[in-house]
């Protein structure tokens, strides 16, 4: 995901949202019902949050079961493959997902790990991209970003509503999270295309 590629997930999640922020506004204290009454009792509540990180934790966990799925199925001598010239290849897209799934988190305060190199500079996520590694540590390294990104959602159960720039871009934290599992879906699609041009069959699927 390039800074360029945000603008447009942006949007599409502000028409999404609508209707979540509409009820939250109408039940906020001092708003009135039909009744002209006042409304004091609808916040929306803690345990709330919680109801939605939790949803956002078992999207994140179905997409992270059938992406490393397929990257353990999917050969090594199809890791170069790519369907056209200047697309990322099966080996650059998984790559790409442990990319973004640091660089997400890094945006809202949680580091990514030393070694990757990753920080908000995104010359430093293409770097990442790019190293010519074999399929185990491709797979050992998605690995490890999944555990990153689920702590990093895990530990904003009370705090979904802060908001953070970048790329000139302002984001609440659950609208942050709520781009996180798109773009990991996104990429299984992606995936599964690649694995069926190549005669693999998700393991799901057998």
């Amino acid at each position: 995901m390039s800074p360029a590629s945000l603008r447009p997930g942006l949007r599409t999640l502000s028409l999404l949202a609508l209707p979540v922020v509409l009820s939250t506004l109408a039940c906020q204290p001092g708003s009135t019902d039909r009744n002209g009454a006042d409304d004091m009792e609808a916040a929306p509540s803690a345990t709330d949050a919680q109801d939605v990180v939790d949803q956002i934790l078992l999207q994140a966990a179905t997409a992270r079961e059938k992406i490393q799925g397929l990257a353990e199925a999917i050969p090594e001598e199809h890791y170069d493959w790519r369907p056209a010239e200047g697309v990322r290849s099966v080996g650059e897209v998984f790559q790409h997902v442990a990319a973004d799934n640091y660089l997400l988190p890094a945006i809202l305060g949680v580091d990514a790990p030393a070694e990757t190199g990753i920080t908000m500079e995104y010359a430093t996520v293409q770097a990442y991209e790019a190293r010519d590694i074999d399929k185990a540590q491709i797979v050992r390294e998605l690995d490890a970003s999944f555990d990153h990104l689920e702590a990093a959602v895990a530990a904003t159960r009370e705090d979904l509503d802060r908001t953070a720039s970048a790329f000139g871009t302002e984001f609440t934290t659950g609208g942050l999270w709520t781009m996180a599992v798109t773009h990991l879906h996104e990429h299984l699609g992606q995936g599964i295309a690649y694995a069926r041009s190549n005669g693999v069959v998700p393991p799901w699927s057998r």
